[in-house]
């Protein structure tokens, strides 16, 4: 059976990400630009500035301002006491970013954060899907502003989530259903390597938990078309991303999140009741329970952590 999830109205179209601050508030970006906090305690939803862009991904950093990964404008910091905002980046090697996606901040001021496409904008993210284009990237910012590529050639660079010990740092291919692994020595970047693969479905946003797990958001089971259009040729792919809406690929309504321990390994595996609230594409674990966002859903959701006794099959 499918778990209990509980729907939190935001007022504006596709609540992508979420973000759980320190005074357990909880932080979103809609498709009209706008920011909004949710207090769960009072019960009370604000909106509290508007970026002109998408804000996607949301992070905290560790003066307490919020980072965010804007498809639209870059990445912007937002002092969440003023509403006010401030441009970070918009371009790396002269090229402006096209769809910065999601990232994770360290403790000394570090970025991670992932640009999903050099040819596709969040607006067309299904034709990067059809198309296949591997055009995705993993970047590194210094807390001096130099930037770094550290992959290329992702399939959609979707979540980004550093390791319970800041040992490694992990990327999301939404296109490959998997996650790669960047090890880090003293900060720097090192080796990679896939972390997961054959996921039961195709990844976005990725979060490292309260509880020290790798909170993973499936935005919707393994579509086998779109395996297959992947396999096809070049042309092929670009006649079926021209054709009707109805004739390509679609996302099955779920809501499913996963939790992963440092060797990848599958700690929780929560499928909620997908009636009213579908298409997770982001998740934050804090203190037992889950937050939920969705690019497609003018809300957000939160359910609680349900561990699954060894044996006991999936609900």
């Amino acid at each position: 059976m499918p778990l209990p999830l509980t729907v939190v109205p935001i007022p504006g179209p596709g609540a992508e990400d979420v973000l759980v601050a320190a005074d357990g508030r909880v932080w979103t970006g809609t498709e009209d630009g706008r920011i909004h906090v949710h207090d769960p305690a009072a019960a009370t939803t604000r909106t509290v500035t508007a970026t002109g862009g998408r804000p996607l991904g949301l992070e905290l950093l560790p003066d307490g301002r919020i980072l965010v990964c804007d498809a639209h404008r870059g990445l912007l910091v937002l002092d969440p006491a003023t509403g006010d905002l401030e441009t970070l980046l918009t371009e790396v090697d002269g090229q402006r970013l096209l769809f910065p996606n999601n990232a994770a901040v360290a403790a000394d001021g570090t970025i991670w954060f992932s640009d999903s496409s050099r040819v596709w904008t969040v607006e067309e993210w299904k034709s990067d899907l059809v198309e296949h284009t591997c055009t995705g990237r993993l970047f590194r910012r210094t807390p001096e502003g130099r930037v770094d590529t550290v992959l290329d050639g992702l399939a959609f660079a979707n979540g980004v989530a550093l390791t319970a010990e800041a040992e490694a740092v992990l990327v999301a291919e939404t296109a490959t259903c998997a996650i790669r692994r960047v090890e880090l020595v003293d900060g720097e970047p090192g080796e990679s390597s896939l972390f997961v693969e054959h996921l039961p479905g195709h990844p976005d946003n990725i979060a490292l938990g309260s509880d020290g797990l790798v909170w993973v958001s499936v935005a919707s089971p393994t579509v086998r078309a779109l395996s297959l259009l992947q396999r096809s040729p070049r042309a092929v792919r670009g006649l079926v991303r021209r054709a009707p809406s109805r004739l390509t690929p679609a996302p099955k309504h779920t809501a499913r999140v996963l939790a992963l321990d440092g060797r990848g390994a599958t700690v929780h595996d929560l499928d909620f009741d997908a009636t009213r609230w579908h298409f997770a594409t982001g998740v934050r674990e804090h203190e037992g329970r889950v937050w939920l966002g969705s690019l497609v859903q003018p809300a957000i959701a939160v359910g609680n952590v349900v561990r699954r006794e060894q044996g006991q099959t999936r609900s």
